[in-house]
């Protein structure tokens, strides 16, 4: 069985390591099959395919959607798209834009709280100025004292309830789907046990996704208890959905999970990839 990751992220969004570097760790972890899937931008993906080909790495275009479903926030990869896509990239740059805006509502509601120079440290954490995600304010507020870490940043910060809130609209769902979908990719719902649904929500989740064209659901993820990809094994095949694989990795000391180090799909579900001939 080849090891299959089809999620983390580079530098081009709120990875800690440039898509190279990211491309070579793979390589470094014993990863046989690699999907580079950035929040809302797919700059990164030809200079991974290119550093994955001389690795010997199976390298698929991928990208990882915010959407909104009834309020609630979801992420969305897109696996085997393709970046060229002009509804898609006009989608992404529509996400950015609106992340630029939710930057500086954010960086306000810290200014309140007495938090100064917020949204230029995000900045600069950053980077390449494209995306300015939670994470980048994660990493100034930890570099300025406020916390130990990243992961205990979100639970004093940067979350509904918590100083650094700002609430944003993201696109439908239906949108989202449709822009992975319309560039001959396959939708997947990231880490579901994340949203903290109920059961009906859940299920009206899976059961709207997939008449809008969404094919798969993460099953083993970062986030995911051993318990929960279990019941995600058993929702993905009671709901007749693909499952996949995926670290969520973001870099060294800010991840669960290494690059292709995680646990194997259960074997009551059906791969994602399994009619990808580039993989069999």
């Amino acid at each position: 069985m080849p090891n299959i990751d089809l999620h983390c992220h580079s530098t081009v969004s709120d990875g800690l390591l440039t898509p190279t570097l990211l491309v070579e760790r793979a390589a470094a972890c014993g990863v046989d099959v690699l999907a580079l899937t950035d929040h809302d931008d797919v700059a990164g993906l030809e200079e991974a395919r290119q550093v994955a080909a001389e690795k010997n790495i199976t390298f698929i275009n991928g990208v990882e959607i915010s959407a909104d479903w009834r309020g609630q926030t979801l992420h969305i990869v897109g696996l085997g798209i393709d970046p060229m896509h002009p509804q898609l990239a006009g989608g992404l740059k529509s996400i950015r834009d609106g992340r630029t805006m939710r930057a500086h509502n954010i960086a306000a509601q810290l200014d309140k709280f007495g938090i100064r120079g917020s949204f230029e440290g995000a900045l600069a954490h950053a980077g390449n100025g494209r995306l300015i995600g939670r994470t980048h304010f994660a990493r100034f507020l930890v570099q300025q004292g406020y916390a130990k870490d990243v992961r205990s940043v979100f639970k004093k910060y940067l979350v509904k309830g918590k100083p650094g809130y700002a609430p944003h609209q993201w696109a439908p769902l239906s949108d989202a789907v449709n822009w992975i979908c319309g560039s001959g990719g396959r939708a997947v719902i990231a880490h579901p046990a994340r949203y903290k649904l109920g059961r009906g929500a859940l299920d009206e989740l899976m059961l709207e996704f997939r008449a809008l064209g969404g094919q798969a659901i993460e099953v083993v993820t970062a986030s995911h208890t051993l318990e929960q990809s279990l019941l995600f094994a058993n929702h993905s095949q009671r709901m007749g959905l693909l499952a996949s694989r995926g670290s969520d990795f973001h870099g060294p000391g800010e991840s669960y999970f290494d690059l292709g180090r995680m646990p194997e799909l259960p074997a009551n579900c059906t791969p994602v990839w399994h009619d990808w001939k580039q993989v069999m």
